[in-house]
């Protein structure tokens, strides 16, 4: 069962009564179960709307959309958020921290938000931290630590509640070329067994670091590049 099924799927958006733009236009992408992709394209391709597909974050103009064996275009609000909240971890270039809380209270967030119990969510998330190199961090708040401190903390956030799909949009796009090369060494060590992982990225060296490469062009997946051989879960199969 791949981890992430996109079939013909097609996303307008309304500029005005009579402007249409079609972000996404008939995209078609198989994640497998424990692949990790790389999504590159000029801007304005269709990248960070994908994932936002992807991530249930926006809904589908036409086409399916599955997550393991979900088809989340067919799911309510309420089933999509608990979706966001326990499946899918996201990071973002932007850190997305809340400023008032220290890196220990963020991480435990998304744990809340994921349904731990209060003394699990504050011993998982002080591990999560702890793997990341900020066991020294965990009182301070996001004015006092580095970017690439803060996009460890959001890793942390992200892989705390052991999701099965990690997003990670431009997640180096921040930072300078040693920290980013930290952060993608993070990302591979840290990942679970059989957890997939879709990235957006204008950075060739930050792609390399991917099973396989997807560029997108006006809203279509031109060309792929496979830089690793495919384990057996993360052969691709046809949407049914």
């Amino acid at each position: 069962m791949p981890a992430v099924v996109v079939h013909d799927i097609e996303k307008l958006y309304s500029l005005g009564k009579r402007n249409m733009v079609h972000a996404l236009r008939g995209t078609s992408l198989t994640v497998g179960d424990g692949e990790f992709v790389a999504v590159m394209g000029p801007s304005g391709s269709g990248k960070s709307t994908l994932l936002n597909v992807i991530g249930c974050l926006s809904a589908v103009s036409a086409g399916k959309v599955r997550l393991g064996d979900l088809e989340v275009t067919k799911l309510k609000r309420r089933a999509l958020d608990r979706i966001r909240a326990r499946d899918v971890g996201f990071i973002f270039q932007t850190f997305s921290l809340i400023p008032t809380r220290t890196a220990l209270e963020n991480v435990m967030l998304a744990a809340e938000y994921a349904g731990m119990g209060a003394r699990e969510r504050r011993e998982r998330a002080a591990e999560i931290l702890r793997q990341v190199g900020l066991e020294e961090r965990l009182d301070h708040f996001p004015s006092e630590l580095s970017g690439g401190e803060q996009q460890r903390v959001a890793i942390a956030r992200a892989l705390v509640k052991s999701p099965k799909l990690l997003l990670a949009d431009e997640p180096t796009g921040n930072l300078d070329s040693v920290s980013a090369e930290e952060i993608m060494e993070l990302l591979k060590r840290l990942r679970g067994d059989g957890q997939a992982i879709v990235m957006v990225t204008h950075d060739p060296r930050m792609a390399a670091y991917a099973d396989r490469i997807v560029f997108l062009k006006d809203g279509r997946v031109v060309d792929e590049e496979q830089l690793r051989a495919p384990s057996p879960e993360a052969a691709g199969v046809e949407y049914p």
